[in-house]
């Protein structure tokens, strides 16, 4: 199988370089001309494909003239629509990062690019892959909870500008961290549940990192489905630069009958080092990269989990422009395409 990445300005694009590089019969390649708005000191381009050992194309159409069976668009999200197209109009089936587009208008335009060309459009919510979220969905599935009444979610990590600078450039990124990390947790919501968002509201702020970036730096965004469950989701880049993790998702559900706690990422040694001065997590477990690749290229896993598909990232994008919406307003905004 080939497979080819396309653009390396998302922080993943070097997972995925990796272990498609490793997985038995796949073969891959890397593209990244638009280095343009690339940062001063930022490894892009062909130096960044050698650096994790894999073929290089100097453009896109070299990399879909190589013949691949599925691309990987790791682009800015403002560029995601035209390299989505671009996969639509070569018949080639297509992962697309988080979140799918910076507008709702952009992102239908590739959902209905992709299904006029019969391909596969999938978009990168590796969380779902998370053990812990599979403990949740089992139990809520089984009734265990009953009705889940409330939600509180928390996607936290650092400010991603130190990997690539874009990320907090709304042009770029559409957004700051509410864009970045909202769409997580909506996106567990939307496969846990039958209901649809219905209303969202968010305040949003600066004050981490002010004067730093014009991007929010904070947010906190309600949304209500239309089974009448309330989630509440914190989409900051509140962990200091001395945090010794990237980041974290965990999220707490109530319901009728039971209360469930879970925490993404918590498949760790924690501890303290003394030479260094600071506390030290040492992670373990599944690679959720790894397994949302896996499902991509060759279907669901043992746990039946699919890849998000082109229509679930919409409507989580849709989520995202609606609290883009209430921040402005200062008022709850009703979710377009429910």
């Amino acid at each position: 199988m080939k497979v080819a990445v396309l653009s390396f300005a998302h922080v993943h694009a070097a997972a995925y370089l990796t272990l498609l590089r490793d997985l038995p019969g796949v073969e891959v390649i890397g593209s990244d001309p638009d280095t343009a708005l690339a940062a001063p000191g930022e490894t892009r381009g062909r130096a960044f494909a050698e650096g994790h050992g894999v073929r290089y194309a100097e453009t896109y159409e070299e990399a879909f003239a190589w013949g691949p069976d599925a691309v990987i668009v790791c682009s800015e999200n403002a560029r995601h629509r035209p390299l989505v197209e671009l996969a639509a109009a070569h018949r080639v089936d297509v992962l697309c990062e988080k979140p799918l587009a910076t507008t709702v208008a952009d992102g239908e335009a590739m959902v209905a690019a992709c299904r006029a060309a019969g391909v596969r459009l999938a978009v990168a919510f590796p969380v779902r892959f998370s053990p812990a979220y599979a403990a949740v969905k089992r139990a809520v599935a089984a009734g265990d909870t009953g009705r889940v009444l409330t939600v509180s979610g928390a996607n936290n990590g650092h400010m991603p500008t130190r990997a690539r600078r874009w990320f907090a450039d709304p042009e770029l990124a559409g957004g700051g961290a509410l864009m970045d990390h909202t769409v997580h947790i909506a996106d567990l919501l939307d496969d846990l549940f039958a209901a649809r968002a219905v209303e969202v509201y968010a305040q949003t702020n600066n004050l981490l990192y002010e004067g730093e970036v014009t991007a929010e730096t904070s947010g906190l965004v309600t949304v209500v489905y239309d089974n009448d469950t309330v989630a509440t989701i914190d989409c900051s880049w509140s962990h200091p630069r001395s945090h010794p993790a990237w980041g974290g998702l965990e999220m707490t559900l109530v319901g009728e009958h039971a209360t469930l706690e879970m925490d993404a990422f918590d498949q760790k040694v924690h501890g303290h080092s003394e030479r260094h001065g600071r506390a030290l997590e040492l992670p373990f477990g599944v690679d959720l990269d790894a397994a949302m690749l896996r499902a991509f290229l060759y279907g669901p896993g043992p746990d039946g989990m699919a890849v998000a598909d082109g229509e679930g990232g919409l409507r989580t994008l849709r989520i995202v422009a609606a609290a883009y919406a209430s921040a402005r307003t200062g008022a709850p905004v009703a979710v377009a395409g429910t």
